[in-house]
């Protein structure tokens, strides 16, 4: 089973350049149009829009690629 995470969880995960951190802004639970590509959610595996501490950068990950920080 995916990890679970809510709205306002600071969580971390693995970029390009590195460790980032940030806050859980929304919940995806069925697929929804993220920059442009269509990224596949539903309640038994959602993905995450969360904003980057550093520099207010939206990403979107699914559970499986977060930890809690």
């Amino acid at each position: 089973m995916a990890k679970e995470f809510s709205v306002g969880d600071h969580v971390r995960w693995n970029s390009e350049a590195g460790h980032v951190e940030g806050v859980i802004v929304k919940k995806h639970t069925s697929d929804v149009t993220f920059k442009g590509r269509t990224r596949h959610c539903s309640p038994d595996d959602p993905q995450y829009e969360i904003k980057s501490d550093k520099t207010d950068h939206i990403a979107m990950h699914k559970g499986s690629a977060l930890a809690k920080a």
